[in-house]
């Protein structure tokens, strides 16, 4: 006999949830870039306020850490204004790095991005392959990453900065094949509509992540600043 909670929650809509999330994250982003990037003194004021700048960038990696640790504690509405906060300072911080590009590099370079994000994508929910040990290695390759990039920040490495660049691509390609497969496996699980809509939220933000970091590494690769 179907129960209520089952025909509440049919199990297909999570992953159409999440990507529609994902997307609206995205937009809000690109929107605000946009609109930033057309005015050259978001250049200036970053480059004559570095502090600005870092500042805002801690406080997003502190809402991520906020919202996935806090997620389960707090109302559905407010893990959405978490996640679109972030989506919206992401925008502010990532106009400088787009403002060194020309246009065309940046628009190629998001569809290749886009691209190579689908077919991870669909490979991660396709696969019969457990992902789940993969991910343990990739999450620690993941703070790997992080520290040698912190590391480069000071020593300025060129052949350093092109290792993580090229290794941060694979990185992010396996962890979306990875994300993908782990919500597939959620969906399947019941749940109320409150839990619902945050599970979904958490899964947007993980492809967010995902996404948005792998079009900034290729961007190093692809990008032109003529």
């Amino acid at each position: 006999m179907e129960t209520s909670a089952s025909r509440s929650t049919p199990i297909p809509s999570l992953m159409t949830r999440v990507f529609s999330w994902m997307f609206a994250g995205l937009s809000l982003t690109a929107v605000i870039s946009a609109l930033l990037g057309t005015d050259e003194r978001t250049l200036i004021y970053f480059s004559q306020n570095p502090a600005v700048f870092y500042g805002l960038i801690i406080f997003e990696l502190i809402l991520v850490f906020f919202l996935s640790l806090r997620v389960h504690k707090m109302s559905a509405g407010t893990a959405t204004f978490v996640f679109f906060l972030y989506a919206a300072l992401n925008g502010v911080t990532i106009t400088p790095l787009l403002m060194m590009y020309t246009s065309a590099s940046v628009v190629s370079t998001f569809f290749v991005t886009a691209g190579m994000f689908g077919v991870f994508a669909l490979y991660g929910y396709v696969t019969k392959r457990d992902l789940s040990k993969l991910g343990s290695i990739l999450f620690m390759a993941l703070i790997g990453l992080i520290l040698a990039s912190l590391v480069n920040f000071f020593l300025a490495n060129p052949v350093l900065y092109w290792v993580i660049t090229y290794v941060g691509v694979l990185l992010f390609c396996g962890l979306t094949a990875f994300d993908i497969q782990k919500i597939k496996r959620i969906q399947a699980q019941q749940m109320d509509e409150e839990t619902h809509t945050k599970t979904a939220i958490m899964g947007a933000l993980a492809l967010y992540l995902d996404f948005i970091n792998m079009f900034i590494l290729l961007l190093r690769i692809l990008g032109n600043r003529d």
